[in-house]
């Protein structure tokens, strides 16, 4: 484990002078090498489940940018794969399922969960074999909110509707969806720990626009319970929260519940209010777009996240994922402005 590594320093809590950064889908369309690799995959989920295509696309943003951190590729939707939940990825549509209306069902088995999952135990321990000690390692998994709006639904989206719905009419029923989905995801973010991550990120992509009590039961109490797990498999875990988009009070109150290390804050997000009221290390949080827009405005947005987290535990990334039609050089221009 690369224990020296800046951004496992801040998850412990140490500011830094010039604080570590990575960015969210930093292995990703905008990169040539990437669009490269796609097409010999064949397919994004071929890419995803195949060792070394997943470790070769992960180290590439390492190799041209020298991220302070390296997170595996794969996807959320790898959890209700191992579930029993055939997802589909169309081209230009993105990851359906069949809709389900039921916990009941769903594959238990962990041995099952460990055979299904190995390629992205494979993909990491490469990965870290090519990494140096300088460079942390981050897996990932989907938030059971999020994976259940997708499970509900079918698909992707914002409304969360049906995910809605079913937790209104049969909150008993959901929160056994929900129960079933913590397991395994504590399950695979303590396998990704074991092969070689030095931290997990939890992403709860549709965490936002719930009524707070939605939020408390479907957001902070599955959380919760996927790091206490965590921690009992693995008491030194360093685990980064990422509940997108939620409300200030959302925020804090996931954070005083959850025991994560960081969190994660979207582009909305104040973080000047972060850096005083949340006590954790903070992450984020770079508006995508002026990541586009690139020159003078690039740069304020930059300087004031580095002036409002100045020696506060912070690890510079976006408020979201990189977009594809992201030009790098102005990548090349944000690394130059926070290490200069």
């Amino acid at each position: 484990m690369s224990s020296k590594a800046k951004l496992v320093r801040v998850l412990e809590g140490s500011p830094e002078k010039v604080p570590p950064v990575w960015l969210m889908r930093q292995a990703g369309r905008y990169l040539p090498e990437y669009r490269k690799l796609r097409a010999e995959a064949g397919s994004f989920w071929a890419m995803a489940l195949t060792p070394h295509y997943a470790a070769e696309v992960t180290l590439q943003p390492i190799r041209r940018f020298g991220f302070d951190a390296a997170i595996l590729f794969s996807d959320i939707l790898t959890v209700p794969e191992a579930l029993g939940q055939k997802v589909t990825f169309t081209e230009g549509e993105g990851p359906s399922l069949t809709p389900v209306t039921s916990a009941k069902g769903f594959h238990q088995d962990r041995e099952a969960w460990a055979k299904y999952f190995e390629p992205v135990y494979e993909a990491l321990r490469l990965t870290r074999a090519g990494l140096g000690d300088e460079t942390a390692l981050l897996g990932f998994a989907g938030a059971p909110w999020t994976l259940a709006t997708y499970l509900a639904a079918g698909a992707g989206g914002d409304e969360q509707k049906a995910a809605k719905l079913w937790a209104y009419r049969d909150p008993e029923g959901f929160g056994q969806l929900l129960d079933i989905l913590s397991d395994c995801v504590a399950f695979h973010l303590i396998r990704q720990l074991e092969a070689g991550a030095d931290a997990v990120q939890i992403f709860d992509s549709w965490a936002s626009g719930l009524p707070p009590a939605l939020f408390a039961q479907v957001v902070i109490a599955p959380t919760k319970k996927i790091v206490a797990a965590v921690r009992a498999a693995r008491p030194g875990a360093r685990i980064i929260g990422f509940p997108r988009a939620a409300t200030l009070a959302g925020y804090e109150a996931y954070v005083q519940a959850t025991g994560v290390d960081a969190v994660s804050l979207d582009t909305s997000a104040p973080m000047r209010w972060a850096a005083k009221n949340l006590g954790c290390a903070i992450q984020g949080n770079l508006d995508p777009i002026a990541l586009i827009a690139g020159g003078a405005a690039l740069d304020r947005a930059v300087d004031d996240i580095l002036q409002a987290t100045a020696g506060k535990p912070h690890v510079f990334n976006l408020g979201h994922g990189i977009l594809p039609e992201t030009p790098i050089a102005h990548v090349e221009q944000l690394l130059k402005r926070i290490r200069q």
